[in-house]
């Protein structure tokens, strides 16, 4: 019987996707999975049953992925499952730059008092005046499944838009709008916009990518949106270009102390992808996605393994699974191990991605305990089902 843990609070409708069989326990020692949300798990000794961690949601900072590949841990994300909820706040964050919404209503909150508060209103409004979105320029920078779905929005609402994403898979591409503008020079994104937004993953080559260099390019009284991580910006040279002038608004959802103090910034906290729909979409997902890994062996969406789908496992037979790192010889190793005990292989599908491979096997007949130990004690072999 399947064990899951829940760490955070997962929604039920995720929860409710475990097929019959599949137990919910409190204990992580018990768990042979986990899904969890922000949990921090970095510190945290993982059993030796567990074979994979589900993060609902797409970042997974809060996971240790290089010791849980080498424990033989499987990491999965959700990718693009709240991509809806964060595209609604994209939008609303730039209307919010684009007019003096947020001083207005501090403003009518502040005056609550006064008995003449609409008279006063009308004489104060003058300060609270913006413009219109519709006709201007949004750069989006990263046209996965979130600035995809801003760009197309964007268009939507009258926008002209130009698009920056030297990796855009072919599956994001079709997703876009045709009307989307495409730049090889992420330059142009700085100098050419109203408005930009960035929706490119946090890692050592995008850390601190919106610096004073590319901030000197802006516009003056540009809006800059960031709805992906605060650590892509210079909160250094943004804040001073925002006490300058230089920068029109800052409309974020990442609350740090120095950016607070900063004029014109605004600051949500973090609701990206707070909704009861994006958090159904992520564990369902997840659901998903860990069932059919300790299932059929799959691998979709996996962080730190490459994605192998052999499809539902055979009702003869069965299915070897082996994770490993990634050197020359380890296949040939499990594969000799398999034939030494006179087994048949029926099919095989490996991968490799990066430092780690993963390989799914099948055989006509059933394999014993021994071919398992054989196989687990081949060098590089990380671990071993026989499903």
């Amino acid at each position: 019987m399947p064990r899951i843990h829940c760490l955070n609070n997962i929604s039920k409708k995720g929860t409710d996707q475990l097929p019959a069989g599949y137990e919910l326990v409190e204990d992580l020692a018990q768990a042979d999975g986990i899904l969890v949300r922000s949990a921090q798990l970095h510190d945290t000794e993982f059993p030796a049953s567990l074979l994979a961690i589900a993060r609902c949601g797409a970042g997974v900072n809060n996971i240790p992925l290089d010791r849980c590949a080498e424990e033989g841990i499987v990491v999965f994300n959700t990718p693009g499952a709240n991509a809806n909820a964060v595209k609604e706040l994209v939008i609303a964050g730039m209307l919010l730059g684009s007019r003096g919404i947020a001083d207005g209503i501090a403003w009518c909150r502040e005056n609550a008092d006064d008995p003449n508060i609409g008279k006063s209103a009308e004489k104060a409004k003058k300060a609270f005046a913006g413009r219109e979105i519709m006709g201007k320029k949004l750069g989006v920078i990263g046209l996965g499944a979130i600035g995809a779905l801003v760009a197309n929005a964007a268009i939507d609402l009258g926008m002209e838009v130009l698009g920056y994403d030297p990796f855009v898979s072919v599956d994001a591409a079709w997703r876009i709008s045709n009307r989307v503008q495409h730049t090889t020079n992420l330059d142009d994104i700085f100098s050419e916009c109203d408005y930009i937004s960035i929706h490119v993953p946090a890692m050592d080559s995008t850390k601190g990518m919106v610096g004073a260099d590319q901030i000197a390019l802006m516009k003056d009284d540009a809006v800059l949106l960031n709805f992906s991580r605060n650590t892509l910006v210079d909160e250094e040279a943004l804040i001073q270009a925002l006490n300058d002038g230089k920068v029109g608004r800052y409309v974020t959802d990442f609350a740090t102390q120095p950016i607070m103090a900063a004029k014109n910034a605004i600051v949500i906290p973090h609701l990206g992808a707070s909704t009861a729909e994006a958090e159904e979409n992520c564990a369902v997902m997840a659901a998903h996605e860990i069932v059919d890994f300790i299932e059929n062996g799959n691998i979709t969406n996996s962080v730190n393994f490459p994605a192998v789908d052999l499809g539902p496992k055979r009702a003869i037979g069965n299915r070897i699974t082996v994770l490993h790192r990634n050197v020359p010889g380890v296949i040939n190793a499990i594969t000799d191990a398999i034939a030494e005990r006179g087994h048949n292989l029926a099919n095989i599908l490996s991968k490799s991605r990066g430092e780690y491979a993963y390989a799914v096997i099948d055989v006509d007949e059933p394999v014993g305990d021994d071919a398992h130990d054989l196989m687990s004690a081949r060098d590089n072999v990380l671990r071993v089902r026989i499903l």
